[in-house]
């Protein structure tokens, strides 16, 4: 089972993930690209770095954007996972 972060730990994590927040007890981000093929684009590399990891994100796309919700749900919250898909997702941009 994956341990959920303490308050203390999330905080110090989105410290280190600037482009991120918490919304709803979950690690959000929304990102706005040039138009829907590079937004698409992303969402396929994204895809295949979380199927890597095996960690898939809560995401939708209208057009050129894109909203990232991150959480392990059998944890209960944010995990470690959680910070790991983060730090892959910025790594995509």
């Amino acid at each position: 089972m994956t341990v959920k972060l303490t308050e203390l730990e999330t905080q110090e994590a989105l410290q280190a993930l600037p482009h991120w927040e918490l919304r709803d007890g979950k690690l959000c981000r929304d990102i706005e690209f040039e138009n829907f093929i590079s937004a698409f684009s992303f969402m396929a590399r994204v895809a295949m770095r979380a199927e890597k990891i095996d960690h898939h994100p809560e995401w939708s796309n209208v057009y050129n954007k894109v909203s990232i919700a991150l959480t392990t749900h059998d944890a209960g919250g944010l995990s470690a996972r959680d910070l790991a898909l983060a730090d892959a997702i910025d790594k995509e941009l």
